[in-house]
C-alpha cells in the first residue's frame, strides 16, 4: 500500500480536493441542504479519479521516466511495481470513480459524465507527445473539480463554480509550467513538448507569471460572485503574496527551489482558501 501511495503521490490530492470541498460548502450554504451521502460521494470520486489519472500517467510515462535521471527512481522504472499491476490499479480506481457517482442518484449527470471526465483525465498523459500546452490540459483536468462538484450537488451550473474553475485553470497551468522547467533540456532531447522546452525557460517563467496574474483576477471575481466577505478577501491578498514569493524563488539560472514552489507554496494556497472560505461562511452568515 505504501508503494501505491508513493506511486500516485497521494499527498498531491490537496491541489484539487480543497476546491471541490469549498464548492460543496458554498452549495450547501446557498443552494441545497447538506447530506452526508453527498460528502462521501465527493471524497470518493475525487480520490478515485485522481488516483486513476496519476497511476495511468506513471504507466504511460514508464519508458520516458526510465530515461530521465530525475524520474528514473519512480516505481515502475525502479522495479518497485510492475507495469501490469499499475495498469490494473488504474482500471480498478477508474471503475471505483464511476461507481461512486451513483451516490448522487437520482441526479443522473454524475454517472452520465463520469466516462467522458475520466477519459479527459487519462488523456493528459499523452498530450506532451504532441503539444507544448500539456500544462494547461492538466489545469483543465483539475478545474473540473468545482464544476463536477456543483453539478453533482445541484444538477446545474452557476457562476461561483465557473469562476473557481477559472482560478484553478490559470493557477495550475502556471505552477506546472514552473515545475516543468526542471526537465526542459531532457524534453528537448527526447522530442517531448513543454512550454519550457519549446519557448525556453525565461519565456516560460514569464508566461507562468502572467497566468498567475490572470488567476488572481479570477480569484477576485470568484470572491465577488460567491458573495463571500472580508475574511476570504484577505485570503486573496495573501495568495497574491504567496504567488509573488513563488516566482521570486525560481529563476532561469536557479531552479533548485522549483520543488518548493510546486508543492509547499501551492499546498498552502489550496488549503488556505478552503479554510478562509469556511471561516467566512461561518462567521459572516
Amino acid at each position: 500500500m505504501a508503494k501505491y501511495l508513493g506511486l500516485i503521490r497521494f499527498s498531491h490530492t490537496i491541489f484539487a480536493l480543497p476546491f471541490a470541498l469549498l464548492t460543496a460548502i458554498l452549495a450547501w450554504a446557498k443552494v441545497t441542504p447538506f447530506q452526508p451521502r453527498d460528502l462521501i460521494g465527493i471524497l470518493l470520486c475525487m480520490v478515485f479519479a485522481r488516483t486513476a489519472a496519476m497511476a495511468f500517467n506513471r504507466w504511460a510515462d514508464r519508458k520516458i521516466d526510465a530515461d530521465n535521471p530525475r524520474t528514473a527512481g519512480r516505481h515502475i522504472p525502479a522495479g518497485l511495481l510492475s507495469a501490469r499491476n499499475v495498469l490494473l490499479f488504474t482500471i480498478v480506481n477508474g471503475l471505483g470513480f464511476i461507481a461512486s457517482t451513483l451516490l448522487f442518484w437520482p441526479n443522473i449527470w454524475p454517472l452520465v459524465l463520469s466516462v467522458p471526465v475520466l477519459a479527459f483525465l487519462l488523456g493528459y498523459s499523452y498530450v506532451k507527445r504532441f503539444s507544448m500546452w500539456a500544462h494547461y490540459w492538466l489545469a483543465a483536468a483539475l478545474m473540473l473539480s468545482p464544476l463536477a462538484t456543483w453539478i453533482a450537488l445541484t444538477g446545474t451550473l452557476a457562476w461561483p463554480p465557473v469562476a473557481l474553475a477559472a482560478v484553478i485553470f490559470f493557477w495550475v497551468g502556471g505552477f506546472d509550467t514552473i515545475y516543468a522547467c526542471q526537465d526542459a533540456e531532457f524534453d528537448r532531447k527526447a522530442g517531448l513538448y513543454s512550454l519550457p522546452s519549446r519557448l525556453g525557460i525565461p519565456k516560460a517563467l514569464k508566461l507562468a507569471a502572467f497566468s498567475h496574474l490572470v488567476c488572481l483576477a479570477c480569484l477576485f471575481g470568484f470572491w465577488w460572485v460567491s458573495g463571500l466577505g472580508l475574511i476570504f478577501l484577505a485570503a486573496v491578498v495573501i495568495v497574491a503574496g504567496l504567488l509573488l514569493y513563488e516566482h521570486s524563488i525560481v529563476r532561469p539560472d536557479d531552479l533548485s527551489r522549483a520543488g518548493v514552489a510546486f508543492f509547499q507554496i501551492n499546498a498552502l494556497i489550496s488549503i488556505g482558501l478552503l479554510v478562509a472560505g469556511i471561516a467566512d461562511l461561518l462567521l459572516t452568515r
